[in-house]
C-alpha cells in the first residue's frame, strides 16, 4: 500500500508556520513565544499568541496580565486596585527576520489610594506615551552610536524622530543614574556648531584613566559657564583639583570665583595656536609688503613651511626653510622665536621654566614685532598660570580635551548638523558621556 504523503504548503505559508510555530506539536522545533518568554520574559504577564497581520508584513504578539497578578500605579509604583480597561495600544519591538513586530496590550487603569487619582498602569516593556518597548529604544540608541541617526532609521525601516526618541530615553536615563564620583581634574573648552559665531561650552572630566563628557552648555559666556558648576553642585565641584583651560575670560573669571582653590592650567594647545597666528600674520604683512615694494617674493608659498613642526616637514620642505633661513626677515625673526618658544615645555621644574619664559618675553618685548609682543604681553599676564602645568608635574594638558572635542566634531560632521540644541546636546552626551543604559533582560546586539 503506498504511503500517504502530508500536503505540501506553499513557501508563503511554510515561512509563516515556522516563525510562530503553527506545526503540529511533533515536529514543532521553536516557537516565537517560547524565543520571547526565554529572551523578554515579564513577571505579572503572558505572551498570549502570535500571528501575521493581514499584509503579512509585521508579526502582532498578544500579551495579557497573568491571572491574579495586580497592576502597579505609574506615579508610586506600587500595586493599586483595578479600575477600568482603555483601548488596545501597540508597542513597537525589535524586527525580527525583516518583519517587523508589534506588542498588543489592552492598557489598564487603576485607582490609586496613594496618589488618590485614576492613573494608567505601568508597564515593564514600555515607558510613559512611547510607541517603543524600552529593548528597541535601546537597541536603536546603541546602532545611532555607530551610525548617523539618518543611516539608523533607514536601516532598520524606521523614522528619523524614533530613533531621537530612542536616544533621549536612553540620555534621559544616563543622565539621572549616573554615578559621578570624585572628579579631581576637568577641561573646559568651546567648539563652533553653527554659522554666525554660536559655540558650545563643553566641560570633561580628564581624570587618569576617565574621561568623559560631563556637561553641555549653550554659548561660551559667563552664564554659561556656571550653570555647569550648578548642576553638579558644591559637593562636587568643591573637591576639583586640578582646571585645564584656555585664555578665554569668561572661562578665566568663572574658574577664579567658582574653584579659587583648584590648581588652573592653561591650555598649552591654544597658546601655541595663538603664537602660530602671530606668525602668520608677520608673514602675510610682510609678504604683502614686499610685493608692494616690487620684491622679490620669497615668502611665497611658504606658510606652512614656517608653522609646521620640523620634524612633521617632508624632505624637499626642510630644503625650502633652510634656504629661506638665510634672509634676515621680520618673519624669519618670529619663526625663531617660536622655535624658542617651544623649549619651554622641556622643563620638568616650575623655577626654571618661569626664568626661560621670563627671559623669552624679555627678548620678544625688543624684537620689534608687534604681533609677537602682543603674545608676549599675554603671556606675562598669565605667567602663573601657565607655570602651573609644571607645579602639576606636566601630568594634565588639554591634549584630552582636544581629542573629545575632535570626537565631538566627528559627530557633528557624520550627521551633518542637527536641528536643533537640545538634539545636538542628546548626541554629544550619547556619544561622549559614558552614561549607564537601561537594564533589559537580554542583550540585543
Amino acid at each position: 500500500m503506498p504511503a500517504i504523503c502530508p500536503p505540501v504548503a506553499a513557501p508563503g505559508d511554510e515561512a509563516e508556520r515556522i516563525i510562530l510555530g503553527t506545526f503540529p506539536r511533533a515536529v514543532r522545533t521553536m516557537e516565537l513565544i517560547t524565543i520571547l518568554n526565554r529572551c523578554y520574559r515579564f513577571r505579572g504577564f503572558i505572551y498570549n499568541h502570535a500571528r501575521f497581520s493581514p499584509d503579512k508584513k509585521s508579526i502582532e504578539v498578544s500579551v495579557r496580565p497573568r491571572r491574579g497578578s495586580a497592576a502597579i500605579c505609574s506615579r508610586c509604583h506600587q500595586t493599586a486596585p483595578g479600575y477600568d480597561e482603555l483601548a488596545e495600544r501597540r508597542f513597537e519591538f525589535i524586527p525580527l527576520w525583516g518583519f517587523f513586530v508589534f506588542l498588543l496590550y489592552t492598557m489598564r487603569r487603576v485607582d490609586c489610594l496613594r496618589c488618590q487619582a485614576v492613573v494608567v498602569e505601568e508597564v515593564p516593556w514600555g515607558n510613559g506615551k512611547h510607541q517603543l518597548t524600552n529593548a528597541y529604544m535601546l537597541f536603536l540608541a546603541r546602532w545611532a552610536r555607530r551610525l548617523s541617526w539618518k543611516e539608523t532609521a533607514e536601516a532598520f525601516r524606521t523614522s528619523w524622530d524614533k530613533v531621537c526618541d530612542a536616544v533621549e530615553h536612553v540620555v534621559t536615563f544616563g543622565l539621572e543614574h549616573r554615578t559621578l564620583g570624585q572628579i579631581d581634574a576637568i577641561g573646559v573648552d568651546e567648539i563652533q556648531y553653527a554659522k554666525g559665531h554660536k559655540y558650545l561650552t563643553l566641560v570633561y572630566q580628564i581624570d587618569l584613566g576617565v574621561t568623559r563628557l560631563l556637561w553641555v552648555g549653550k554659548e561660551r559666556t559667563i552664564e554659561s559657564f556656571q550653570g555647569f558648576f550648578t548642576t553638579m553642585g558644591e559637593e562636587v565641584t568643591s573637591k576639583i583639583v586640578f582646571i585645564c583651560s584656555d585664555m578665554w575670560e569668561p572661562y578665566l573669571k568663572v574658574i577664579r570665583e567658582k574653584c579659587s582653590e583648584a590648581l588652573h592650567i592653561l591650555d598649552r594647545f591654544h597658546i601655541v595656536a595663538k603664537m602660530n597666528k602671530a606668525l602668520d600674520e608677520v608673514r602675510a604683512g610682510e609678504s604683502r609688503r614686499m610685493a608692494n615694494e616690487g620684491r622679490t617674493p620669497l615668502l611665497k608659498k611658504s606658510r606652512w613651511l614656517l608653522l609646521k613642526r620640523e620634524e612633521n616637514l617632508k624632505t624637499e620642505q626642510r630644503f625650502g626653510l633652510r634656504d629661506l633661513l638665510r634672509y634676515n626677515l621680520r618673519t624669519i625673526r618670529g619663526y625663531l622665536l617660536k622655535e624658542a618658544f617651544q623649549q619651554l615645555w622641556d622643563y620638568n621644574s616650575p623655577a626654571w621654566a618661569a626664568k626661560f619664559l621670563d627671559e623669552w618675553c624679555r627678548q620678544t618685548m625688543h624684537s620689534r614685532i608687534e604681533p609677537m609682543k602682543k603674545i608676549a604681553r599675554s603671556l606675562r599676564q598669565h605667567r602663573e598660570l601657565i607655570l602651573n602645568y609644571f607645579r602639576a608635574q606636566k601630568l594634565l594638558s588639554s591634549g584630552v580635551v582636544e581629542g573629545l572635542n575632535n570626537k565631538a566634531k566627528v559627530t557633528m560632521r557624520r550627521s551633518y548638523g542637527f536641528r536643533t540644541y537640545r538634539v545636538l546636546e542628546l548626541a554629544l552626551y550619547h556619544s561622549l558621556g559614558k552614561l549607564p543604559e537601561p537594564e533589559c533582560t537580554h542583550d540585543f546586539f
